[in-house]
């Protein structure tokens, strides 16, 4: 293996564009993921890999091989992606954009605004990756819109220490060593990120956990929701929430919490006579869909992508994305009429 290693690495280095990607494509999809993490944004992601991997075939005659390349990589994706957070710093907040609707007072305004759904479809191959030792967190449950809504209020090293080491394991002198930094500077901002990370609980204390993926109590809830939205049938959708239901709408700053708040918000879109047809999809480990408004000619323009985010046999949150979400998913902008 190493010597497969060492040849392909030696042809990389005099140009060889196969070599590299036979080097570098299988770490492709749980950069972007770890990528994602960083920046809470898919996008932003998708543009800090290509960086990576240009960074990395112009820097290939640096590597020294003392770690391995999958390390490496990691190395410069994180550097790249702390650049882009010190650079671009939070990008505004939306104003209200919906035509004819004009939403109940919010509970508050969001701290993080900037904020894009991942596609399922491309997190197969990425977190069902070999952890280090120091991991404490699920795979599954460090790529849910909860925890990396969370990640995006630590400042931007205790964020990507917290990450390395909880989320993929990395022990602190790998983490120093990608850092620039020592050891004990990691073991200092590991404890703050924990710290920042408990103080904004991603999930409430005592919680239950939500259904397995695609399985009967999933597919009820995601049936019975659809038929609720579509037939703007809100006293159905009431029912299927919990009593501390939370939803917010990146990049629009409004997030309402509360059965009776979240139900005056969904009347609200419902209202005019509004109707929508919602097509499947999934993000984040969590049951999406696309979101079509009817218009009188039939044909159904693309409003949006929610989220859900489910706890035992109900709906606990609900996060609307907007539109131009949707082409990441393999969704068109509209659906022609029936």
């Amino acid at each position: 293996m190493e010597s497969i290693r060492a040849d392909l690495i030696s042809r990389a280095r005099a140009g060889d564009g196969e070599a590299f990607r036979a080097l570098t494509e299988p770490h492709r999809r749980e950069l972007q993921v770890h990528c994602y993490r960083m920046l809470g944004s898919f996008q932003d992601a998708e543009d800090a890999l290509q960086d990576t991997l240009l960074s990395a075939w112009r820097g290939l005659g640096g590597y020294d091989g003392r770690a391995s390349i999958r390390t490496w990589l990691y190395r410069i994706a994180t550097n790249r992606c702390l650049s882009t957070l010190r650079s671009a710093g939070r990008r505004p907040a939306k104003a209200w954009d919906i035509p004819g609707v004009e939403p109940p007072e919010p509970s508050r305004l969001g701290e993080v605004v900037w904020l894009e759904p991942f596609p399922d479809a491309l997190l197969e191959d990425a977190i069902h990756v070999p952890l280090g030792p120091e991991a404490r967190y699920e795979q599954t449950e460090s790529i849910s819109l909860a925890f990396v809504t969370a990640l995006q209020l630590l400042p931007p090293r205790q964020l990507a220490v917290l990450i390395l080491r909880d989320v993929l394991g990395f022990h602190a002198n790998e983490v120093a060593e990608m850092l620039d930094t020592t050891v004990d500077s990691v073991k200092s901002a590991l404890k703050r990120a924990r710290a920042g990370l408990e103080h904004r609980r991603f999930t409430a204390a005592g919680q239950e956990p939500p259904p397995a993926a695609g399985s009967p109590v999933e597919n009820a809830i995601v049936a019975h929701f659809v038929q609720a939205w579509e037939t703007a049938d809100v006293d159905a959708l009431v029912a299927l929430l919990t009593d501390d239901v939370f939803v917010s709408m990146p990049p629009l700053p409004f997030e309402y919490e509360g059965r009776d708040l979240v139900a005056r918000f969904c009347a609200t879109l419902f209202g005019a006579g509004r109707s929508f047809d919602l097509v499947p999809t999934r993000a984040n480990g969590q049951p999406a869909f696309g979101a079509y408004l009817r218009d009188p000619s039939g044909v159904r323009h693309g409003t949006g992508l929610y989220v859900l985010t489910l706890t035992g046999n109900r709906i606990s949150a609900m996060i609307r994305f907007e539109n131009t979400t949707l082409p990441c998913f393999g969704l068109p902008r509209s659906l022609p009429s029936r």
